[in-house]
């Protein structure tokens, strides 16, 4: 089975088939789906979608791109939320400098008041990160995130500071992008990353794998990473599905599948 680490299914390009699209994943082998908030209104909808179905999870979070509009009270919100019992992970919380859609210093503030949820709630966080990575790395260092553990999703970067995110223990996420043919950088920190810390995501609706690029995205394309990810590796398909369902079940503690 496939487990999906990062999905956006409230998102509003499925809202004239979203139930049926994510019906069609479970028939299509994918048994587990993380649906990741960025808003108060986002992290609302990723609940009610875990509450409606058995096999989707969500995680709880304010992306930097709308960090600007925040108040201390979204923060005790955002701790309520965290405590249902299908939320799993802080997230997705971090950095954006290539867009700066807020201001750096905002972004910094609340992506570690948002690590101290996390270290309240007892749950990894998702991170977001885009052209940001030297201040990602001290913060990461300073506010011993290390010790909630998480994931870098939708890794982009070069093999050198994805080995300076594991160092803090965090596993990375791969999603479309390693398919594309210009992605020599994903490749390379594909090849090698360890196989405990590799996770694989849709991101969907965007981010769609080739032969799909461009278009709208969903969980069942992943079977594109996955064969690029085990062509990369020199190991099987079937390997890297089962690898990366044990590693994320793991991460969001799912037990019943450990």
């Amino acid at each position: 089975m496939i487990f999906d680490s990062h999905t956006h299914y409230d998102d509003d390009r499925y809202n004239e088939d979203r139930d049926e699209i994510i019906l069609r994943t479970q028939s299509e082998g994918v048994g587990l789906i993380m649906n990741v908030g960025a808003c108060l209104d986002t992290t609302q909808s990723s609940i009610e979608l875990a509450e409606k179905y058995s096999f989707i999870y969500a995680s709880v979070g304010i992306h930097p791109h709308v960090v600007e509009n925040i108040k201390d009270g979204d923060m005790e919100k955002l701790y309520e939320m965290s405590l249902h019992e299908k939320v799993m992970a802080i997230g997705e919380i971090g950095l954006d400098y290539f867009y700066d859609n807020s201001p750096r210093e905002l972004q910094k503030r609340w992506f570690i008041r948002q690590i101290d949820i996390a270290k309240q709630a007892h749950l990894p966080i998702i991170i977001h990160s885009r052209d940001a990575t030297g201040d990602l790395l001290k913060i990461l260092k300073s506010e011993n995130a290390g010790s909630t553990g998480g994931v870098l999703h939708c890794f982009s970067g070069s093999k050198e500071t994805m080995n300076e995110v594991l160092k803090f223990g965090f596993y990375v996420a791969f999603g479309g992008a390693v398919t594309f043919k210009n992605a020599v950088r994903i490749r390379d920190a594909v090849k090698s990353i360890p196989d405990d810390k590799i996770l694989i995501e849709t991101v969907c609706p965007y981010l769609s794998p080739e032969p799909y690029r461009g278009k709208r995205n969903y969980s069942t394309y992943l079977r594109y990473v996955i064969e690029k990810i085990a062509e990369i590796r020199g190991t099987t398909s079937e390997y890297i599905e089962e690898l990366t369902f044990n590693n994320a079940a793991e991460l969001f503690k799912i037990k019943s599948f450990l």
